[in-house]
């Protein structure tokens, strides 16, 4: 079918958040997908082989960076926060139910890992989402942090918890963030230090892209606090939720409880660690069942 890419920005709190708009060639107003990513990734680490896939199948696609991150504008840097990567969701559709060249009452919401979770609660709190298809979500910052807290132990829960509180003091004073890792293998002190994380996401990173491993720390408060399994029984749209049976930052535990409280959701296990779906033949799999269901309810 082929598909264009236009380069473009919505507005969002009094920034501006850039974006990659693909619209299919020949489908008139076609419905759209809003993507973003997961914990500290950019719109070009591994999400464009899903926007192209959609695009080349009719649907229209917006693949946005929240602000603070990539080209879209924001401040402070880097910062991983739940309010604010859920308000730029609702900014993207709002933006887009404004095109004139997409269908506005078919928009369906993408979302992984992180943004998995934020997809969650965007479809909770607007009831006019038409879908969501998420994988490996989170859902629970309990359920996800006591597993790595366990793995490393009280010295990490006390450092993360001191990192925390420093970074608020500098945000409370005007200083600069205090900066932690995002990912790092485990044996270093990083917020998600899994056996997995530091391949998987550099596995994600195109050759050549720089990309800051670091956030501010106050993200170690919020992730714990952050729990969008608490909203999923309002979500009343059709859904569509892949977890991984060998996750190691997302207890399928904690996901098969999410996708039970939602009305209309339709739960599929299977064996994967949490960065599979980006790539090779679990990615072909995994986005082959998410097209089907997203063509199906849009």
């Amino acid at each position: 079918m082929g598909f264009s890419r236009i380069d473009c920005q919505f507005p969002s709190h009094g920034d501006k958040c850039s974006a990659w708009l693909y619209l299919p060639g020949g489908v008139v107003k076609p419905s759209l997908v809003v993507m973003a990513h997961g914990f500290g990734g950019l719109r070009n680490c591994g999400l464009e082989p899903y926007a192209e896939l959609f695009a080349d199948h009719g649907l229209a696609v917006l693949l946005f960076d929240y602000r603070g991150f990539g080209e879209s504008e924001g401040t402070p840097r880097q910062l991983i926060s739940p309010r604010r990567h859920v308000e730029d969701y609702h900014a993207a559709v709002t933006w887009a139910r404004g095109l004139k060249d997409i269908n506005s009452e078919k928009i369906a919401l993408w979302g992984s890992s992180f943004s998995g979770g934020h997809a969650i609660v965007v479809a909770a709190q607007d009831p006019n989402i038409a879908a969501i298809s998420i994988q490996v979500p989170f859902v629970c910052g309990i359920a996800s942090s006591i597993p790595i807290v366990i793995q490393n132990g009280p010295k990490y829960f006390i450092k993360a918890a001191s990192s925390a509180i420093k970074d608020l003091w500098r945000a409370a004073t005007a200083q600069k963030p205090y900066l932690v890792q995002v990912y790092g293998a485990p044996d270093e002190f990083a917020i998600l230090n899994t056996r997995d994380s530091k391949t998987g996401y550099e596995s994600l990173i195109p050759p050549g892209l720089e990309v800051e491993n670091a956030t501010p720390a106050r993200i170690f408060l919020s992730l714990v606090l952050y729990r969008p399994i608490r909203v999923a029984g309002r979500v009343k749209c059709p859904a569509l939720v892949i977890a991984g049976e060998n996750d190691s930052l997302i207890p399928i535990e904690a996901v098969k409880k999410a996708a039970a409280r939602m009305k209309r959701a339709e739960f599929i296990s299977l064996p994967l660690d949490h960065f599979d779906p980006y790539l090779g033949e679990p990615f072909k799999k995994v986005s082959k069942m998410q097209l089907d269901f997203l063509k199906t309810h849009l």
